[in-house]
């Protein structure tokens, strides 16, 4: 009898945990609710849609997201190899072409026989059957019930923004200039702004007006990604410390650095559309278009996008999960992506390939497996799956979750020799408990 396992979400962990279960040889039941619903950020009936910024931050192995990637190339991820084929300029950062990225996962997953995708919403976690929740976190109400009935959770959700686009002919690049920090490529449009300028600018920001919180909804955001708004109320010069630094940029036109700069990200190959970088908001559409207006080369920006603020679902994961991701009160349950308490597309996807091998395993009877703490997997799996605080929070990878290492070393320096450990551990890993890894496979 051949084994079979059943996948609640098409996004980036499902797409993975799929992929990884059907290259074990599992049947994989695959359900997406779109086209036939979609949640408030979802706009294409593609597997895979990315909805939040196009980039998968940086790919160096200096940074704990870079080699996290790597080590997911290593271990064969799907997503990683999708990402690597419609990659678009972006400097250091891994950015895709959102359109391409999404069509490639979609048709890789149809033509896999192991698959079957069926577009239809599922509201209750199925009776019985081993099963990988990668609802997502804007997984659907009654589905959340669901999952607050068979966990115990009384609260499931956190709030999350998204930034807007633009179209990159509105954009002034009498104005605007191409350059990345320090000199390193010039993959981005940066919108410089004078002390004045970014006086009006933020004096606007603050009095602009806002989506009000439904009756039962509490304001709660995830410190990683908060409003450009809420981050100017914590004072004036918030943003020109943050997401509108202007270090390591000098304005052609006066041969200086700008007191704040904007910068403006592809979100395609063809350079017709752009990301405010960092301008995740919750301000009402028409005041987005009047204020964001107001920066240096954005005067008749056209929006294609404006930014919105969406409800993010996750579980009190390091009570409730083991290290292969099993709900402990029940084995055959398994959760991905961000609905585990990790932040961003990357560390969501992690989570996904993780459970597709341990799931796969479990449906096989073998035992799970868990890569070593050392590895940027493996410390974020531990971080959600090790109680501690109880105000749990959503977690980015960092090298502040890793084992320290015997060696006293700072900076570049100790992030290159952890990154070099870590790697080092997974390959000794993989060789020993995951032989079937390496690339996913699809031409």
């Amino acid at each position: 009898m051949a084994h079979k396992i059943t996948v609640i979400g098409g996004g980036l962990a499902g797409c993975e945990a799929a992929w990884q279960a059907a290259r074990r040889g599992i049947r994989v039941i695959l359900y997406e609710m779109k086209p036939r619903c979609f949640s408030p950020a979802h706009i294409s009936p593609l597997l895979g849609e990315l909805v939040c910024s196009n980039s998968l931050r940086s790919n160096s192995l200096a940074n704990a997201v870079g080699l996290l990637k790597e080590e997911m190339r290593r271990l064969g991820s799907f997503v990683m190899q999708a990402a690597d084929e419609t990659r678009v300029p972006a400097g250091d950062a891994l950015a895709v072409d959102r359109r391409a990225f999404a069509e490639w996962i979609t048709a890789g997953l149809e033509a896999n026989p192991q698959v079957e995708i069926i577009r239809e919403e599922i509201t209750r976690i199925p009776a019985e059957g081993t099963t990988v929740i990668a609802s997502g976190p804007l997984t659907s109400l009654s589905l959340a019930d669901s999952i607050k009935e068979l966990t115990g959770e009384k609260d499931l959700y956190f709030y999350d923004a998204i930034a807007p686009i633009v179209e990159g002919e509105s954009i002034n690049q009498g104005v605007a200039f191409r350059a990345s920090r320090y000199g390193e490529g010039s993959d981005y449009l940066n919108c410089p702004l004078n002390e004045e300028e970014y006086g009006r600018f933020i004096a606007e920001l603050l009095a602009g007006e806002k989506v009000p919180y439904r009756d039962f909804e509490t304001g709660i955001h995830f410190e990683g990604c908060l409003p450009i708004e809420e981050m100017a109320e914590r004072g004036k010069e918030t943003l020109a410390h943050g997401p509108m630094k202007p270090v390591g940029l000098v304005d052609p036109r006066t041969g200086k650095r700008p007191h704040a700069v904007v910068q403006l990200r592809h979100e395609d190959r063809q350079g017709t559309s752009y990301n405010l970088v960092g301008f995740q908001t919750k301000l009402k559409w028409k005041e987005q278009e009047r204020i964001f207006r107001l920066i240096p080369g954005l005067e008749d920006a056209r929006f294609l996008r404006f930014g919105s603020l969406h409800r993010n679902t996750f579980i009190h994961s390091p009570v409730l999960l083991s290290e292969g991701l099993q709900l402990k009160k029940e084995p055959r349950l398994f959760f991905a992506g961000q609905i585990t308490g990790v932040e961003g597309y990357v560390e969501s996807t992690a989570m996904g390939l993780l459970a597709g091998i341990t799931a796969s395993r479990f449906a096989k009877g073998l035992s799970s497996v868990t890569p070593p703490a050392a590895t940027a997997m493996g410390s974020l799996v531990r971080y959600i799956s090790t109680p501690g605080p109880k105000d749990f929070q959503p977690m980015n990878v960092n090298f502040g979750l890793f084992p320290p290492l015997s060696a006293r070393l700072k900076g570049k320096d100790k992030n290159r020799a952890l990154a070099e450990r870590a790697l080092q551990e997974l390959e000794s890993w993989i060789r020993k408990h995951l032989p079937d890894s390496g690339p996913p496979g699809r031409d």
